[in-house]
């Protein structure tokens, strides 16, 4: 049983890009669907399908890949952890490689990119960075 489930998504997703498959199954989570949702939104994801019945509903994500056959998703740094929650002022939030990747953060107001979070000046526990 996976104590943390938001590492065996982003874990599970980093694999599969690096395996080159085109979808990806998860155990249904409010929260993962959420992440799997602003990840969407940032391309890194196509499309989330939730499927499966009352009791064993499950989530399948459809990877992004660009025209040369590369998934979009070339690394995932898991920062906060169950043993250590690592928070953020928005004012020491830096771009994650220059601008070409995106930090998630938890905030008040929801999930939202590091780039959102430095516009609406909010800040929260830093999940993890993706490139």
């Amino acid at each position: 049983m996976v104590k943390d489930n938001v590492s065996d998504f982003l874990v599970k997703l980093k694999n599969a890009g690096i395996a080159k498959k085109p979808s990806v199954s998860f155990p249904y989570s409010k929260f993962i669907v959420a992440i799997a949702e602003l990840l969407q939104a940032e391309k890194y994801l196509t499309a989330i399908e939730r499927k499966g019945k009352q009791r064993r509903q499950f989530v399948e994500v459809v990877l992004a890949y660009d025209e040369s056959g590369r998934c979009k998703i070339n690394g995932i740094a898991r920062i906060s952890k169950p043993s250590r929650r690592v928070y953020s002022k928005s004012t020491r939030l830096y771009p994650v490689l220059n601008g070409l990747g995106r930090a998630v953060i938890s905030t008040p107001q929801g999930l939202v990119t590091d780039r959102t979070a430095r516009k609406q000046k909010i800040g929260g526990e830093v999940l993890f960075k993706i490139w």
